[in-house]
């Protein structure tokens, strides 16, 4: 149980304190906007040039090239993903929830962009399109395709239930991971990161904080699509817990496959072109300068 607020007295100047205004942490007015209507231009006469079936309970791995397009799409019923993505070739180019999270919000949609891990931080994928963008906020602070939470794991369940589970999401991408580059699992291990909770509905209770989920709102038919900034490894999770009304890491929850689709344009969108890695100098003042 958390500690009950109110057990030290307020200060008098308590209410003072609450009603300071809150400054934005990282404005990104200064960041370039994504071309969005050059990007779904771009769409006009694409093919499709793979797709992988992601099986319930279960990861997959999928590569999709700078330029492409790729979609994770309900095909069968409610179900909730976790997506880990590297730059392909370097899994220290990783997808940084954490910064994402603080440049974007803690839930993303069209426009927004995935970012990659220091000291590369560079965008990695850009949301296109999002068929839950109506969903908004709900009543209860709950929103959709979350970089809040991690990713279900074997540690956690053990520590609050003492049992094994192998299939959570951190396992399943661990096992996907291993497999798809010929790794040990302890070498692949390391490389699993905290993911984009795609089509889960999440946010944090206005009395302890604390992080919720509740039923998707995703519907078969119903997918986000991204346009690959880099060369991109995926790596994506059907989580056991299928559409999260319930409980993480259960082999009672309903869960269904996804499939993710890569897209390959005609052409790239006007003006694109891949993005460089960070130019900061990582000097870190050692120097003097």
């Amino acid at each position: 149980m958390k500690p009950e607020h109110g057990e030290v007295a307020e200060p008098p100047d308590a209410a003072a304190r609450r009603s300071v205004a809150p400054v934005i942490c990282y404005p990104v007015s200064g960041l370039p906007a994504p071309d969005l209507d050059a990007y779904r231009a771009a769409r006009e006469g694409w093919s499709k040039v793979d797709e992988v079936i992601v099986p319930p309970r279960e990861a997959a791995c999928f590569e999709v090239p700078a330029g492409s397009f790729f979609r994770i799409v309900s095909v069968e019923g409610s179900q909730v993903g976790d997506l880990n993505l590297w730059a392909a070739g370097d899994l220290t180019e990783r997808f940084f929830s954490g910064k994402t999270r603080a440049l974007h919000g803690t839930h993303l949609s069209t426009g927004d962009r995935l970012w990659s891990s220091l000291p590369y931080l560079r965008p990695m994928a850009t949301i296109t399109h999002d068929t839950l963008d109506w969903y908004g906020f709900d009543a209860w602070g709950g929103s959709v395709h979350d970089v809040i939470g991690t990713r279900c794991d074997p540690y956690t369940h053990r520590l609050l239930s003492g049992g094994e589970y192998h299939h959570c999401c951190h396992s399943n991408l661990t096992r996907a991971l291993a497999g798809r580059l010929g790794m040990a699992l302890e070498a692949a291990e390391p490389a699993i990161h905290d993911v984009l909770n795609v089509f889960m509905c999440t946010g944090f209770t206005r009395d302890t904080g604390q992080y919720f989920m509740k039923a998707s709102p995703v519907r078969p038919g119903d997918f986000l699509e991204f346009f690959a900034e880099i060369d991109l490894l995926g790596a994506l999770s059907a989580c056991p817990g299928g559409d999260c009304s319930s409980e993480h890491s259960s082999d009672e929850a309903v869960c269904h496959p996804l499939l993710v689709e890569v897209y390959r344009p005609l052409a790239p969108p006007r003006g694109w072109s891949e993005p460089p890695r960070n130019g900061y100098s990582r000097r870190h003042g050692a120097d003097g300068a």
